[in-house]
């Protein structure tokens, strides 16, 4: 049976310690699941991470603590498995969401070219990586030099960065919308907003499900949330 801890303590405080700042449980010190110091780059991102644990009742629930898995997987993942990370991230250059468009409708396919083209035509001028887009769903292999720019793009990011862009890429399945974001090109919402042409469209179309939509905004509150906590730092 997997140990659940349950709150123990009377108060989280921000402490300051040499090279950024922590969170205490009363006086013990906050570690990442790897058992490393959970030692922040900003107060401020502190301040959130305490404020989760301080609203705590009970058995804790990391799923309801999003400041805290950002900082785990920015301490943790983003250093120990930071090359895979990086390698998986740089795969979706070769499949992006943004080259695969609808046969039809005329009116999605319209949405598409004018959510999408502008952000593919930055991508080629800015990254120096033109991409080709394609309609249905059979592969379109993307031209070798622009996967190796959009590669060379990835490799810098690391620890919280590194955290961030992974997230907005494995949501939206874009790695162009990813490093948009990443390079302030777009916000965060308007990268969620053009990674939903197509699920915007259907639901227009056939109303809206339940459960989908319930998914949809976890994956929106992640997306949003790691642009807020990268604020932070």
């Amino acid at each position: 049976m997997a140990f659940e801890l349950k709150r123990f303590w009377q108060q989280a405080h921000v402490r300051k310690l040499e090279g950024g700042y922590t969170v205490t449980l009363d006086e013990r010190p906050l570690k990442t699941p790897m058992k490393r110091p959970l030692i922040l780059p900003s107060e401020a991102l502190a301040a959130e991470i305490s404020a989760e644990w301080q609203r705590v009742e009970g058995e804790v629930d990391h799923a309801k603590m999003p400041y805290t898995q950002f900082a785990h997987a920015g301490l943790d993942q983003a250093v120990d498995e930071r090359a895979e990370i990086a390698a998986k991230i740089a795969l979706y250059g070769e499949t992006d969401l943004l080259c695969y468009r609808a046969d039809t409708p005329h009116e999605l396919q319209k949405r598409q070219a004018e959510a999408w083209d502008p952000i593919l035509q930055w991508c080629a001028e800015e990254l120096d990586a033109p991409l080709k887009a394609t309609k249905g769903i059979v592969h379109l292999a993307q031209p070798e030099a622009s996967l190796q720019a959009l590669s060379k793009q990835v490799q810098p990011y690391q620890g919280f960065a590194l955290k961030a862009l992974y997230d907005w890429v494995t949501i939206s399945g874009s790695l162009v919308l990813g490093l948009a974001v990443a390079h302030g090109r777009l916000t965060a919402d308007e990268a969620w907003t053009l990674s939903r042409v197509d699920e915007n469209w259907q639901e227009e179309q056939w109303g809206v499900d339940d459960e989908a939509q319930k998914l949809a905004q976890s994956k929106q509150d992640t997306f949003l949330l790691v642009e807020r906590a990268l604020g932070l730092i």
